[in-house]
């Protein structure tokens, strides 16, 4: 009886060995993960990219993910009590576009986000060139689910949609249902007819924006944000010269953090033994 006892347990010692290297082997270190992320968007390598690690260690072992549009400290704080040590962000982390600390070497909100960040350990992400060029565009698909727009997207054109004929007046309040919190900036008379709806997201620039409404099919634009002595005075003229064109700004955050839902929804399918979150940074300013 222990003779047979020894065969099986030799037998079974292998597979058990194989299990525990099988396990050690779904450890990611944060580097690992990031490389793996940017293989599966099959985009071509960007020169120059914002796509990189903005604070904390490429060799942290990963155990959970969030990813979210701002890295606040409410996000953080979230992701620490979550144990998640990776925070995947769409946007800077230090308050300008390439996290320059140049301004903030002595900065007391600075210093501190920093302090906690390094403090437990958390590796900052930023990944926002490539979630762009996912096949659609990541950000826009998460867009497209929150507004459930999906019957009305173009199929050769992502963002582009059409509806039925609607009054500008009409059409903001639908919207208004997806963003009930902040008021939009809306240039354009409220008594035009719209069909067509292009969606310009973030800060993506004033020839971004004007070149879609200088497009004879284009009624509307939906934006993020922009100077508003740029598209805001375009519109303006357009319409004063008797141009039916519109521009709504739903602000930066609005225009933009359903798609990182949709990230932590993408991500789910290939990281699959390792929690991941999305958190809600929501608006950073409040209307009075």
């Amino acid at each position: 009886m222990k003779t047979r006892l020894l065969i099986i347990s030799n037998l079974l010692l292998p597979l058990l060995i194989s299990a525990q290297t099988e396990k050690v082997l779904k450890t990611y270190s944060a580097e690992q993960l990031i490389e793996t992320i940017i293989d599966k968007t099959e985009a071509k390598k960007i020169i120059n990219t914002v796509d990189v690690i903005k604070a904390g260690n490429a060799h942290e072992k990963v155990n959970g993910i969030v990813t979210c549009m701002f890295a606040t400290m409410e996000v953080l704080k979230t992701a620490v009590a979550e144990k998640c040590n990776l925070i995947i962000t769409h946007e800077p982390l230090y308050y300008n576009h390439l996290d320059s600390a140049d301004n903030f070497k002595n900065d007391p909100v600075y210093l501190e986000k920093k302090k906690f960040i390094e403090d437990n350990n958390l590796v900052v992400w930023r990944f926002h060139d490539y979630i762009h060029r996912i096949n659609p565009d990541g950000i826009i698909s998460g867009m497209v689910d929150k507004l459930h727009w999906k019957k009305n997207q173009s199929s050769s054109n992502p963002y582009a949609f059409s509806f039925e004929k609607i009054t500008l007046e009409q059409f903001l309040k639908s919207l208004k249902n997806a963003f009930p919190e902040n008021a939009f900036h809306v240039v354009g008379n409220p008594t035009m007819n719209l069909t067509n709806v292009v969606m310009v997201p973030g800060a993506s620039g004033t020839l971004a924006q004007i070149s879609q409404l200088r497009k004879n099919e284009v009624d509307v634009v939906i934006a993020g944000e922009v100077p508003q002595w740029e598209t805001y005075e375009y519109v303006r003229d357009a319409n004063l010269q008797g141009r039916k064109k519109a521009i709504v700004f739903i602000g930066h955050i609005n225009s933009e953090e359903s798609g990182m839902k949709f990230c932590a929804d993408w991500l789910s399918k290939f990281i699959t033994d390792i929690p991941i979150h999305f958190v809600e940074c929501g608006s950073s300013y409040w209307s009075y």
